[in-house]
């Protein structure tokens, strides 16, 4: 029975090494990267039992994703696409640091989870599941997704689970507008929001600090917790009324990529064990603060390690 579960696009990751320019590379480093599955695997190796939903190409290509994600311990329910038009979404990363910067190429047309339905998908883990958690990418990706998003939503929440979603606005995806209008329409269902503040004013109109855009979100959608990231200042978590900060934990700069998902799989890993907020806040903010020391999508990290930020006694990781 799986404590969570994720449901999502999850991709493969090329980049040059040694932050070379894309034009000029001759090879790549290959990893798997989505923002479900990297809170599944965050959320995994802190000790919660992850299971990650979605549909995948019946290729070579589709089962080194869903290899990749079961060597972490997740389990893997997907539908396996045989048709031929089936492809699997790639994206390329061009690493920078100033005054140059970070260059994505996406290349995700025509992939087979943008044609996924909740009839398709394995549902069965919903099933006991204590939560579901999925974010604002995946509707965006398109019209399928985005009623199936809803559907799974309202089986998590009938079958007890709580539901958990992260607004992760891509803009290349769709318009704030667009964004907006289908994603307050999934808010009722809706028990933790996680949104960044820049996010909140951008796509949802809210005003004000982060415990000023916390509260216009609750009081208007009655969330159980809502979580508002801030980057280098932290986040902040409202929950029955009651605010908590969290500062940030030192960290380098180096592989921001799948920070924010590697938050919400802190978070979560220790929310959903009947954690206080403010230790989830701490947990999601150590996990992703090693995040940030590591390459790739996913926090590929140890209970111990968590601890050790949290209690000061490891080395700085900027170093």
């Amino acid at each position: 029975m799986a404590d969570l579960v994720t449901f999502g696009e999850t991709m493969l990751r090329f980049s040059p090494p040694d932050e070379e320019r894309l034009e000029i590379a001759d090879q790549y480093d290959v990893d798997v990267a989505g923002a479900e599955s990297n809170v599944a695997v965050a959320a995994q190796r802190l000790g919660l039992e992850a299971t990650w939903l979605s549909k995948l190409p019946d290729s070579p290509i589709g089962r080194k994703v869903a290899g990749e994600l079961r060597s972490h311990g997740v389990s893997v329910d997907v539908v396996w696409d045989d048709s031929p038009e089936r492809r699997q979404g790639t994206y390329y990363l061009e690493q920078g640091r100033p005054p140059r910067g970070s260059e994505v190429i996406y290349d995700r047309a025509h992939a087979s989870v943008t044609t996924a339905t909740a009839d398709d998908l394995p549902t069965e883990a919903l099933e006991g599941a204590d939560c579901f958690h999925t974010t604002g990418i995946t509707p965006a990706l398109s019209a399928t997704l985005a009623t199936t998003t809803a559907e799974l939503l309202e089986r998590a929440g009938s079958s007890g689970a709580l539901t958990s979603f992260d607004v992760n606005f891509r803009s290349n995806l769709w318009t704030p507008t667009e964004a907006k209008e289908v994603l307050t329409e999934l808010f009722p269902a809706i028990d933790i929001l996680v949104v960044a503040e820049r996010d909140a004013r951008v796509v949802l109109d809210a005003d004000g600090d982060a415990e000023a855009i916390a509260r216009k979100l609750d009081d208007e959608y009655g969330f159980e917790v809502v979580l508002v990231t801030r980057g280098s200042d932290g986040a902040l978590a409202l929950s029955e009324g009651e605010a908590f900060t969290q500062p940030t934990y030192e960290a380098p700069d180096a592989y921001p990529v799948g920070t924010g998902d590697s938050f919400v799989g802190g978070f979560l890993s220790q929310y959903l064990q009947g954690e206080p907020v403010q230790k989830a806040l701490s947990w999601g903010a150590a996990t992703a603060a090693l995040k940030r020391s590591i390459p790739g999508d996913m926090a590929t990290i140890a209970v111990q390690e968590v601890r050790e930020v949290i209690g000061g006694t490891t080395e700085s990781l900027s170093r």
